[in-house]
């Protein structure tokens, strides 16, 4: 539960700096200003974060995941899909809410509208490209392939972020918001299928190969 305490802390820091308006809002203007440069690269990847993108990425992962547990007959193999689809559910039904109460307006690169805390766009490739890690590295016998799912996993994200900041979509904090939210996620579906994969090789059987 320890790896749940400083994205958790963070998050709330920066939800706190952007409702009171203080000096991390200031500096993250700033910064902004710097960032923001539009162009059709950008918007490219940010369009890496859209539901359509990286949902169906997901999706597969979790088809497959399911697909291999149910083959090899394990016990509760679809536990660890359906924690995946927890939480991608969880991501619209949190973000949702802390839009409207904190009710933060655009980037001066996007029409005036208000609700841009945290990006949704973030949270969404956070979620949807990490579990789809998370249960697919099990999976995985060589460490090659693993490190390159990582790399693969982190460059989708960190391209997600950049294309949000650079055309104007959010601003840093709001991005920075969504990776602490993502975490926090992520950590929660690890520490669950990690715990079944432990009970799974304490020697629980399964229907197939019957009592050891």
């Amino acid at each position: 539960m320890l790896l749940l305490g400083p994205p958790v802390l963070l998050f709330a820091l920066i939800t706190w700096q952007v409702v009171v308006d203080g000096p991390l809002v200031d500096l993250d203007e700033r910064l902004s200003r710097d960032l923001v440069h539009p162009d059709r690269a950008s918007e490219l990847l940010a369009d890496l974060g859209n539901i359509q993108v990286a949902v169906p990425v997901l999706a597969a992962a979790l088809a497959y995941v399911a697909w291999h547990g149910r083959a090899r007959d394990r016990d509760r193999w679809w536990l660890p899909p359906l924690a995946g689809a927890a939480a991608m559910a969880l991501v619209p039904a949190l973000v949702a809410p802390l839009k409207e109460w904190t009710d933060r307006p655009g980037t001066p690169a996007v029409p005036p509208a208000d609700g841009y805390y945290p990006s949704g766009h973030t949270a969404t490739a956070v979620v949807a490209y990490g579990a789809a890690t998370l249960l697919l590295l099990p999976l995985l016998r060589s460490p090659a392939v693993r490190r390159g799912l990582v790399v693969l996993c982190g460059g989708l994200v960190l391209g997600a972020s950049y294309g949000l900041v650079r055309r104007g979509y959010h601003w840093p904090l709001d991005v920075a918001a969504s990776w602490c939210l993502g975490a926090v996620l992520l950590t929660g579906l690890w520490l669950l299928v990690s715990r079944s994969s432990r009970r799974r090789s304490a020697g629980t059987p399964s229907r197939r190969t019957g009592p050891s």
